[in-house]
């Protein structure tokens, strides 16, 4: 099956020289959805992981039912002030300005095998600032998956640690 005739792209969304790509298309597809599943599973499968960190929101989306498949726990990576009880914050750059990310403390154990999970790779920063966050824990990240990789932006370079991507698209 070629996921991509289900990936739906939006132009000028959500600002103008954007082009979005729309998995909910990917996700109202039953068939498509477990394929796309299954496929990841393969990819995370051969990491080896313990755990499954996933980045919000569409990351969640990714990384809980591939939690569930593959028997495994999942954490999330959220923004500020949303996860409840002690947590550990990256705040990371940004082209212009700056970002934050938070995970909860005890979501990840020291050197528990975590493989982190996005719908979408662009320029690398999220996954990145995710990456140097589970670390600071403590764990073993044993690699990065996402659905979608724009070819174009690059992100792929700023992760050092094993990616797998099951679609990719040139542009950016």
């Amino acid at each position: 099956m070629d996921l991509k005739n289900h990936i739906r792209s939006i132009p000028d969304f959500p600002k103008p020289g954007i082009l979005f790509y729309d998995i909910s298309t990917l996700l109202a597809h039953p068939r498509a959805w477990r394929a796309c599943v299954r496929r990841l599973a393969d990819a995370v499968d051969a990491m080896e992981p313990d755990v499954l960190v996933g980045i919000e929101s569409r990351g969640f989306l990714t990384a809980a039912p591939l939690a569930l498949e593959l028997g495994l726990g999942f954490v999330m990576v959220r923004k500020p002030g949303k996860l409840p009880g002690k947590v550990t914050s990256h705040t990371y750059e940004l082209e212009y300005g700056s970002d934050q990310i938070e995970i909860q403390q005890d979501g990840v154990q020291p050197g528990q095998r975590v493989v982190i999970l996005d719908d979408l790779l662009a320029t690398g920063g999220t996954m990145a600032a995710t990456i140097d966050l589970c670390r600071r824990l403590d764990a073993d990240v044993r690699g990065a998956v996402c659905i979608i990789e724009l070819l174009g932006l690059k992100g792929r370079e700023r992760l050092d640690t094993a990616f797998h991507s099951l679609i990719q698209y040139e542009g950016g």
